[in-house]
């Protein structure tokens, strides 16, 4: 470990300078039963543009499907990696002399038939995951030893030892007792995970956990500069990851728009891999697989071994590209064969990676999770003037009626895009170049993202293209949205909540929430907070992209000094034909089994799963009162939930502590009967292991206390002058 120098200064930061090569990004293969399906992932491959694929190859495949589809590969074109691995069953039994000979025979075979068509041979699997791979030490030396012997013999290209993620004590270790025996591979191999569930620019937190993390800056550039070094030290320069990808079960544990989170977590993974000069190419995992893949084959039982260790078979019938796809499709468009100029802006939470090549240049843009940077904070007028605009997919945004009016207010997320340029132009990245602060977006939302900042005014829209980004400026700006109407008015009292026509579309309706009052101590808080229309946006978002119910938000707008608290106007979808929860409990609560027909079951029931939903999400509501729970029957059956009123949202990592759960809950069951609450908490905390205690029960008695005293304040004359 000593000798490795994991000390790296500087190592997260990509070096400038070095060419991508022309087949940088790969992906892998496997055939299905029927031959038909050679055909569908020819065509598949074709269309996504790589040069590269890499195919799993085991005993008795020679006539199998793999046999069969590997020389077609060949011919259409693609450098070919031919991963050969053995059974599992056979790997455990390494080194026995019967286990060696049947190993030898399968590599001498395989080598003799299809040896001249791979552009490199790779062997073993995960020798890390010995649950995966099967390996012990001794097993694994002599699996390698013999086919090193074989594959020198024929003169081809060997690549291994494929270590799975980041762990390099076991890249330092193989590669030097490799070294010691004279067995070196000529590429190293390690599948270079930077995570399978979050953003894969982040600090790795698994190796000295969260609050230490940010210090020792392991993020996936200098993962990947550190494990080159590590193979150059011990004699093999070359670094290749043969895969890695994101299963959309992993996903969906955090968000639930997991296809589009694969899609641009690859996008900004094969960017960041190409940054970093490290590797000579990178892989996706399977191109089909209802799991992992860019293509969904259909579901599947998963197989025992995980597709990292042994991607086997497609089934199909049926295959339908994913965003992930078109990502991918639109990176082999743009980025391999360009030299790359490195990353134009220092700080966090956004990045610009810049690349130069075949008479353009291009910028690759996009910002963390849930964070969102104006295009005016990043570029001068002239230079967004000049550019073309692709998103993720490739889709052009530039040079469109419906777009041009407002493309350099187009709001850079969490979602990448690329700008484009002629190669003789030098767009510079503007020193103070950052994300919004205190500001989320939920970026698949639907539409876009338009920032407009002008006179004493900004704020953003969510709208699908120019022309409704500026419709939605014109009728809901400060200067044009006014003061309530009387016959338009839902509540007025701390906030003001008004309906105005929807510009958008003929006869809807959008709700706006104005701050009227503040009591002294909030005058005095909330002037180091966003303001409240800010903080409602943000609030509706984040219940959004955790896959929570919410009024869709539309737009804020606030006065950009902040002196005045009122200034500021939040507006949001207005929903209609919603049941509140708070009414619903009230009625039970006077003996009522069913209001506006749902039974008080089905409520109890539905309700608890979407707060343990809610919680387990990382979202600490802090004002759930029944009226702020909205209810309607959903088409696939239940009950689908809203909820409003989000300016008080607080935000955890993980799931929400126990105790704040139970200062949510007995807000929302304020309005209940014992028997009622009873019920109902006997379902929610069931859901994660719990009993409702003396002590939780005491939290809930005190909670109605502090409510009754407030409204009996409420009703006296100096709670009334104060109030004035």
């Amino acid at each position: 470990m000593l000798r490795a120098r994991f000390f790296l200064r500087g190592g997260h930061l990509p070096p400038a300078g070095h060419q991508v090569p022309e087949d940088f990004a790969g992906v892998g293969v496997a055939a299905g039963a029927d031959a038909a399906h050679d055909e569908l992932q020819l065509a598949h491959l074709a269309r996504l543009g790589v040069r590269r694929v890499r195919i799993d190859y085991t005993y008795g495949d020679a006539d199998r499907p793999a046999g069969r589809l590997l020389p077609k590969l060949a011919a259409a074109g693609y450098r070919v990696n031919l991963h050969l691995l053995q059974p599992f069953d056979e790997a455990r039994q390494m080194p026995d002399a019967a286990a060696c000979e049947r190993w030898r025979a399968f590599l001498a075979d395989t080598l003799d038939r299809f040896g001249a068509l791979a552009d490199l041979v790779e062997v073993t699997s995960t020798v890390n995951r010995r649950r995966w791979a099967g390996y012990r030490l001794d097993g694994l030396l002599a699996a390698w030893d013999i086919a090193h012997d074989e594959v020198r013999r024929r003169g081809l290209t060997l690549a291994g030892p494929s270590i799975t993620d980041f762990e390099p004590v076991y890249n330092v270790g193989l590669l030097s007792l490799l070294r010691e025996r004279g067995r070196l591979p000529d590429i190293h191999t390690d599948n270079l995970f930077a995570e399978r569930a979050l953003r894969p620019e982040r600090w790795d937190h698994k190796i000295l956990g969260e609050r230490l993390a940010p210090l020792i800056r392991f993020n996936l550039v200098k993962k990947a500069r550190l494990l080159a070094r590590i193979g150059a030290q011990a004699g093999v320069p070359r670094l290749v990851s043969p895969a890695a990808f994101w299963t959309l079960p992993r996903i969906e544990r955090r968000l639930p728009d997991s296809e589009q989170k694969q899609a641009d977590y690859l996008t900004r993974y094969f960017v960041l891999c190409a940054a970093s000069g490290a590797l000579e190419h990178a892989s996706w995992g399977p191109l089909a697989c209802h799991r992992e893949g860019l293509v969904d084959d259909g579901e599947q039982p998963y197989p025992k071994l995980e597709r990292i260790t042994h991607y086997a078979a497609v089934t199909g019938p049926e295959y339908r590209p994913r965003p992930a796809f078109d990502a991918l499709a639109a990176f082999n468009r743009l980025i391999p064969g360009t030299r790359y100029e490195g990353r134009l802006n220092r700080g966090q939470g956004l990045e610009v990676h810049a690349f130069a090549g075949a008479g353009r240049r291009i910028h690759v843009i996009w910002t963390t999770n849930a964070r969102a940077a104006a295009m005016p904070d990043l570029y001068d007028a002239a230079s967004l003037a000049d550019a073309r605009i692709l998103d993720r997919d490739g889709l052009e945004l530039s040079g469109t009626a419906a777009l041009e009016s407002r493309l350099a207010t187009l709001a850079v997320t969490e979602k990448p895009l690329y700008l484009v340029w002629p190669a003789d132009q030098q767009p510079q990245v503007l020193p103070g170049a950052a994300p919004l602060p205190g500001l989320v977006v939920h970026a698949h939302g639907g539409g876009l993202h338009y920032y407009h900042r002008k006179g004493e005014w900004h704020g953003m829209v969510r709208a699908q293209d120019g022309l409704e980004a500026d419709a939605l400026i014109r009728a809901l700006h400060p200067e044009q949205v006014g003061a309530p109407n009387a016959d338009a008015t839902l509540r007025h009292a701390r906030n003001a909540i008004w309906t105005v026509a929807d510009p958008r579309h003929s006869g809807a309706l959008l709700a706006v929430k104005q701050p009227v009052k503040h009591h002294l101590h909030k005058k005095l808080l909330d002037r180091l907070k966003p303001s409240k229309a800010r903080r409602s946006w943000n609030g509706a978002c984040e219940l959004l992209r955790r896959g929570l119910g919410s009024a869709a938000p539309v737009a804020w707008f606030e006065q950009r000094s902040g002196r005045d608290l009122t200034l500021n106007w939040y507006t949001c979808e207005y929903m209609s034909g919603q049941v509140s929860i708070g009414r619903a409990f009230s009625a039970f609560a006077r003996g009522e089994g069913i209001y506006e027909g749902l039974t008080a079951e089905d409520v109890y029931r539905n309700l608890a799963s979407f707060l343990l939903r809610m919680h387990g999400r990382g979202i600490f509501f802090r004002d759930l009162s029944g009226g702020n729970i909205l209810a309607q029957r959903a088409p696939q059956g239940g009950l689908a939930f809203a909820l409003i009123d989000t300016a008080r949202i607080r935000l955890y990592p993980h799931g929400v502590p126990v105790r704040h759960r139970m200062a949510d809950l007995a807000r929302a069951c304020h309005k209940l009967h014992p028997e009622g609450r009873e019920a109902f908490m006997a379902i929610y905390l069931q859901g994660i292991g719990h009993k409702f205690t003396l002590l939780q029960r005491a939290g809930f008695r005190l909670y109605d206390f502090k409510a009754a005293l407030k409204r009996r304040l409420r009703r006296t004359r100096a709670y009334r002058a104060l109030k004035r």
